[in-house]
């Protein structure tokens, strides 16, 4: 997942600029995507540590090259996300006091002025060379099971206390206190106003004299965009828009025999590895509205847990060294690679229209029993010797 992860990163910084891949990280659709494409549970909460933790170390080593820096990530990790910013801005020269200020605060605002049962337990800070920054952190209602992800970034950010998120991914859990919601404007000020001339006491004898009285409610605040996953673990059909796949299906038969062969010239690359690839080539190139059924893109590389399908491993790689050599010929100028992973994502969507393919569960059906031609494998299975000399297993 983290030489994966990378891979596509670069693939946008390279093709569309390091804004807009700051932009896709902070949709949540595209970032949920983004987590099925590489093999993660399609709609599991483990898709945000997974992510940040594989784009921490994939992108590490290409931080320079890139301008790209994560930092935090779960638990003591997302602690230490100040003095990282701090030590990076050192280094490359933007604020890192002020960006580790914007971290505490944008940490605060998701547990305190947004109440909503959901404790914070990751948080992690993607930050460019030239301040721009993006934060993805997860909440969990423990005793529920649920998690809710919260999406924020630096570009059009105008304040950090009223509508600061991009986005909220979650199933909504009944009433919350939002202090961030612009109707909320009044009840911040009231705050600090009763703090500074009521004190403690003054405040108590305020919540006693209101409570009981109901709360006017507007309807005029626009929705962000709000991604709510299913409880289920299988996927089904309504889980996807199948026109879509078979668009997909459809652009990796029509394109991949006439741009692969000539182009990529990568050794056992086949006809799977072109269908996952249609799907990595989305992932790159789609517009946000595409990514509204992220349960598509787990068709690329299956589910760890075995959901669609177990991940197969020599697709995987081979997408890898396919998006690789795409990715560094296309730095060297030479962008005929790139230009045919292109090709398939433009194809698709033209084939979507017409292309005609096989049911969702006769498609998964497929995959799971070719699963052991392509090296399926799930964290479930035991890693059982396979003849192998224990010394070489060692």
């Amino acid at each position: 997942m983290a030489r994966l992860g990378a891979l596509i990163c670069e693939a946008v910084i390279v093709e569309y600029g390091r804004d807009e891949l700051l932009q896709r990280l902070a949709h949540p659709f595209w970032f949920q995507s983004f987590g099925a494409v590489m093999g993660m549970d399609w709609h599991s909460s483990g898709i945000t540590t997974s992510v940040i933790g594989a784009l921490k170390r994939g992108l590490g080593p290409l931080e320079k090259d890139l301008g790209l820096h994560v930092c935090g990530g779960r638990g003591r990790h997302s602690r230490n996300t100040p003095d990282e910013l701090v030590a990076i801005g050192q280094r490359v020269g933007f604020d890192g006091a002020a960006l580790a200020t914007a971290s505490r605060l944008v940490a605060k605002v998701d547990s305190a002025a947004v109440q909503d049962g959901f404790d914070l337990y990751l948080h992690g800070f993607i930050v460019a060379d030239d301040g721009k920054w993006v934060v993805v952190q997860q909440g969990m209602k423990g005793d529920a099971g649920l998690a809710r992800r919260y999406h924020w970034t630096s570009q059009g950010l105008g304040s950090f206390v009223e509508r600061p998120h991009s986005a909220i991914e979650g199933e909504p859990q009944g009433e919350i206190v939002n202090l961030t919601d612009k109707r909320a404007a009044e009840s911040r000020a009231g705050s600090v106003d009763l703090l500074t001339s009521l004190g403690p006491e003054g405040i108590v004898r305020e919540v006693g004299l209101l409570r009981g009285r109901p709360v006017p409610v507007s309807s005029d605040e626009p929705l962000l965009p709000h991604l709510v996953m299913p409880e289920h673990h299988d996927i089904r059909p309504a889980d996807v828009m199948l026109r879509r796949l078979h668009g997909s299906l459809a652009a990796a038969a029509d394109r991949g025999p006439a741009d692969f062969a000539q182009l990529l010239l990568v050794p056992g690359v086949g006809a799977r590895t072109v269908e996952s690839l249609a799907m990595v080539a989305e992932v790159v190139h789609g517009a946000p509205h595409r990514f509204s059924d992220p349960a598509r893109f787990a068709m690329a590389h299956g589910g760890k847990d075995g959901h669609p399908f177990p991940v197969p491993l020599t697709v995987y790689d081979q997408t890898i060294q396919v998006l690789k050599t795409a990715v560094v010929r296309s730095r060297l100028g030479q962008d005929e690679q790139a230009a045919a992973i292109k090709r398939i994502d433009a194809q698709a969507r033209i084939l979507e229209r017409t292309a005609t393919g096989p049911s969702l569960e006769s498609y998964m059906a497929r995959e799971r029993a070719r699963a052991r031609e392509y090296g399926g494998r799930t964290v479930f299975d035991d890693d059982r010797p396979t003849g192998r000399s224990a010394k070489a297993r060692r």
